[in-house]
């Protein structure tokens, strides 16, 4: 391993020297894990098996840390593995979502009725495989749907379960504040997205957890819903960039689309084999997610809804966001 270049890597990156040594021995404890099993060409040919098998053995050491796993997906990129980087990401990307649903059910309706529901399932450790989540959202969320009304179902996985902090959103903010509206806040926002998607391409880096061809930039194009949003009256229409859109442009078989499209660890691989028995009420958690930009830029809270999802058997992703009246 180039410990010398990986430190160089993350001084670069503005890491403490106590973060930097930190994370090269998370490093050097995966390599040593690859090396010690079947792959002695260590992390440039490791792939995302590898680090789930490596994220079990952090589980039962107790190691299995935000700060770990943050490390592995910077080593994978200093390698320039993408399967590591990915692999890494997709073990803490929305990991938090059952584990809030658990606390925010205590305070709507009560610890009592709540534990009723999470009966029998057990919060995952951080770094969990995603393939073992979606049976556990499964239950829970069938167990709310027959023992709690739709609105409140609604409203507790539409109040948002993943980690959005509001200074994530202080650029969309300030972005909007200098369009002077919201239709020019649109028209920027879809400026910045294609430049951004071009900059992936053009550097060969990821967008997230995918690559970006000419193909996606102009799947993007040709759905303004994606590439923007789209305002009819005082509501605006988005709907999700595909997770993988590579591979879901170059699927045919409608059940395949709908796994390579959707984002969600708790749901993504309930759709690899056809469709999925996790109910689309749980789809409300991404309409949270999309409105979250609107209610910092208003500073209030706003309504979404749930359009369309591939839980229910849609193409794609959509959702309606509610501005304040008055609006321009």
């Amino acid at each position: 391993m180039d410990k010398e270049g990986f430190a160089a890597y993350l001084k670069e990156r503005k890491l403490t020297d106590e973060q930097i040594d930190a994370s090269i021995s998370t490093a050097e404890a995966f390599e040593t894990f690859l090396l010690d099993g079947d792959l002695k060409t260590g992390a440039t040919a490791a792939t995302t098996t590898d680090v789930n098998r490596f994220s079990m053995q952090m589980i039962a050491r107790g190691l299995n840390t935000w700060d770990h796993y943050v490390a592995l997906l910077r080593f994978g990129r200093f390698v320039g593995n993408d399967a590591v980087h990915i692999g890494a990401l997709e073990l803490i990307d929305g990991a938090e979502a059952l584990g809030n649903l658990h606390a925010k059910l205590a305070e709507v309706i009560g610890e009592t009725a709540r534990d009723e529901i999470f009966a029998g399932v057990d919060l995952p450790p951080l770094g969990t495989p995603n393939a073992e989540k979606p049976a556990l959202m499964q239950t829970v969320i069938q167990r709310m749907e027959a023992s709690l009304d739709s609105q409140t179902c609604v409203r507790v996985l539409g109040s948002g379960l993943r980690y959005l902090e509001d200074d994530w959103y202080r650029d969309a903010k300030r972005t909007y504040e200098e369009a002077g509206g919201i239709d020019a806040y649109l028209e920027q926002k879809r400026k910045d997205f294609v430049a951004e998607l071009k900059k992936h391409r053009d550097e060969g880096t990821l967008f997230f957890s995918q690559p970006i061809t000419d193909e996606v930039i102009d799947y993007v194009k040709r759905h303004p819903e994606i590439e923007s949003g789209v305002r009819k009256g005082n509501v605006i229409i988005e709907a999700k960039i595909p997770h993988q859109a590579v591979a879901f442009l170059a699927a045919s078989d409608p059940r395949e689309k709908a796994h390579h499209y959707c984002h969600c660890p708790w749901v993504k691989e309930s759709l690899r084999n056809g469709p999925s028995e996790i109910p689309p009420t749980f789809c409300n958690c991404s309409a949270a997610f999309h409105k979250k930009p609107y209610e910092v830029i208003f500073d209030r809270a706003l309504k979404a809804e749930v359009l369309e999802t591939v839980l229910a058997g849609d193409p794609w992703c959509r959702f309606a966001i509610h501005l304040p009246d008055g609006v321009v």
